[in-house]
């Protein structure tokens, strides 16, 4: 049944280019949502803001004394309102498409749906004056985020492929499903170890995870040795493949787990020092970002055709 998009959609139309730049937007925006949140934990500006979605019982803005602290805090709620627009000018664009495509547009909406999911964690670790565990899940939200993102950009991405599907091979399918439950492992270990470390992203006294540090620090440096040597395997699994783009893809995530790995190495040596931190938190938004985008590549060609326009 016609409804206003399809009518609009015949009438104007959106250019697939600007589906795409709305979809690498979205996911850049996104990745950049976990680099300024690092940056208000870092800080000690996870309190900047006492209240929400209020800044204080009064304003929506930070009032000059509350100095730097709810002004890092304060802008970092406002990148959420930006990351609506570029969501709101994706969902738009994807609607717009002279041919449909409903995979694509479930998967925007799905990006509005947990950045709503987000905001609200965010409000209940203010209100819970940063509880480690609430913290946690905010960081597990926002990659959540980052992965409903990557998904859009990689089905927007296979829109105006031509020509026959690549050949399928189960074992990839494997080695890609692994690395992604590795990595997801990897992730929620890291944030047991920020939940028990320093940097608890307030000033004050702020209650830890009960955990001892050292422990769940090897826990997190086992699963990172796992994540690599399966990235290793999906090298080696992969160079006498016909999939050249799954080829090219691969490396790049070798090599930014390499440097993800020697960052983490790097940030214990040195004494944690923040800027190291922070440098980790963004290299874990793009490792999972490569690794959902290589299991998305080791699909079968019916999953694929499945998103494809009709």
């Amino acid at each position: 049944m016609p409804n206003p998009f399809s009518w609009l959609a015949d009438r104007v139309g959106v250019e697939r280019r600007s589906l795409r730049s709305a979809a690498l937007a979205a996911l850049v925006a996104s990745v950049l949502i976990v680099t300024t949140g690092a940056t208000v934990r870092l800080t000690g500006s996870g309190l900047g803001c006492e209240t929400w979605p209020y800044c204080t019982s009064d304003t929506l803005a930070p009032t000059r004394e509350m100095g730097l602290h709810g002004a890092i805090e304060f802008g970092n709620r406002l990148l959420t309102v930006v990351l609506c627009v570029i969501i709101g000018w994706l969902i738009i664009a994807t609607r717009l498409q002279r041919s449909p495509a409903p995979s694509v547009s479930r998967w925007a909406w799905a990006q509005f749906w947990v950045v709503v999911l987000n905001a609200v964690i965010g409000g209940i670790t203010v209100w819970t004056e940063l509880n480690p565990y609430v913290v946690a899940g905010h960081f597990i939200a926002a990659m959540l985020l980052v992965g409903t993102a990557t998904v859009t950009w990689h089905r927007v991405s296979e829109l105006d492929r031509d020509g026959p599907p690549e050949p399928y091979q189960p074992a990839l399918r494997v080695l890609g499903t692994s690395l992604l439950i590795a990595t997801a492992v990897l992730i929620m270990l890291g944030t047991v170890v920020t939940g028990t470390g320093p940097h608890a992203g307030d000033s004050s006294d702020v209650p830890r995870m009960p955990f001892d540090w050292i422990t769940v620090s090897r826990l997190h440096a086992a699963a990172a040795i796992v994540v690599t040597a399966l990235t290793v395997w999906a090298w080696i699994g992969t160079r006498r493949s016909s999939r050249s783009a799954l080829r090219r893809h691969v490396r790049i995530l070798l090599l930014v787990v390499s440097l993800q790995g020697g960052v983490g190495i790097a940030q214990v040596v040195l004494g944690l020092p923040e800027a190291l931190i922070g440098l980790h938190l963004l290299g874990s938004a793009v490792v999972w970002t490569g690794t959902i985008w290589i299991f998305l590549d080791t699909l079968p060609p019916h999953h694929i055709n499945a998103w494809r326009p009709q």
